[in-house]
């Protein structure tokens, strides 16, 4: 009976507790489930286009028509300043990237809510959701780049050394696009208002990026305000690639790349900060 005792008073007892406050990243255990994120992932991609006619093809339709329209309202119409392109050329080059970040902005904010079964029923990290539905829009992306491309050709514009940075502006699309929906997504389980907000939201904040527009007519005094828009530095980024127009604003970029670190950053944050509430709110 002794030596049992002493057995029961040496076993080490480990209690496992609920975080309180704020909680580290834990990015190690997300690289421990990345076959599970490239799961997430292609799953979204196979949804997204399932029992539809047209498939994949709206991937290009979508930037295709409202590059039409942006042309006939913006180019003809209201005789906006293209830089000395073609309309139709400076406007796609702006669509295509927002319409990954759109995606992002609608779909990343609504991952949680559409796997609220799975995330009741299995433990695996939280951030592979919004971060898979994040990075499968790159699938859409590329489709529609390789149209963009095409028309670029077609327009005469030929591909330059400046064709090197683009994934520098992709990137900062990704860092922009998963830090809104980082926090939109852990708000969207706390208040389902959110879901309504986010349409005119992204209709907003497209106005206020130069997609129709040249951000050249932002007098320079304000450039740096204009910045703190971290969608400016990625359009004007993906002209200046793709087109070679103008110069690389450094008193936009550097505010736009600020921007979008912060918005991952304390998005992220903010999400872990919840994570533990998600099983029961959402």
């Amino acid at each position: 009976m002794q030596r049992a005792s002493t057995t029961l008073q040496t076993t080490p007892i480990t209690r496992i507790e609920p975080s309180k406050g704020w909680v580290s990243l834990q990015l190690r255990e997300l690289w421990a489930y990345r076959e599970l994120l490239f799961f997430l992932i292609w799953r979204d991609v196979k949804v997204r286009y399932k029992q539809t006619v047209l498939g994949a093809a709206w991937a290009i339709i979508q930037p295709v028509f409202s590059m039409i329209v942006f042309t006939l309202i913006f180019g003809r119409l209201a005789k906006l300043p293209s830089d000395g392109i073609a309309y139709e050329a400076f406007s796609i080059t702006a669509l295509v990237p927002w319409a990954l970040f759109a995606n992002a902005l609608s779909q990343g904010s609504n991952s949680l809510v559409g796997n609220a079964n799975l995330i009741k029923k299995v433990y695996f990290p939280r951030l592979t959701v919004p971060i898979s539905t994040v990075l499968g829009g790159l699938v859409d992306f590329a489709i529609a780049f390789v149209v963009m491309f095409g028309m670029l050709l077609w327009f005469g514009i030929t591909p330059s050394m400046r064709m090197l940075a683009l994934p520098l502006f992709i990137m900062l699309v990704l860092i922009t696009g998963l830090g809104v929906s980082l926090w939109l997504a852990a708000l969207n389980v706390q208040f389902r208002d959110i879901r309504y907000v986010i349409p005119f939201m992204a209709q907003l904040w497209q106005y206020g990026s130069p997609v129709a527009y040249s951000s050249s007519l932002i007098p320079q005094e304000w450039r740096w305000l204009y910045g703190l828009n971290p969608m400016v530095g990625v359009i004007d980024g993906f002209r200046w690639s793709m087109l070679g127009t103008g110069q690389i604003s450094w008193s936009t970029m550097l505010p736009s790349v600020g921007i979008a670190v912060f918005l991952l950053f304390t998005g992220a944050l903010y999400f872990r900060r919840i994570e533990k509430q998600f099983a029961d709110m959402v």
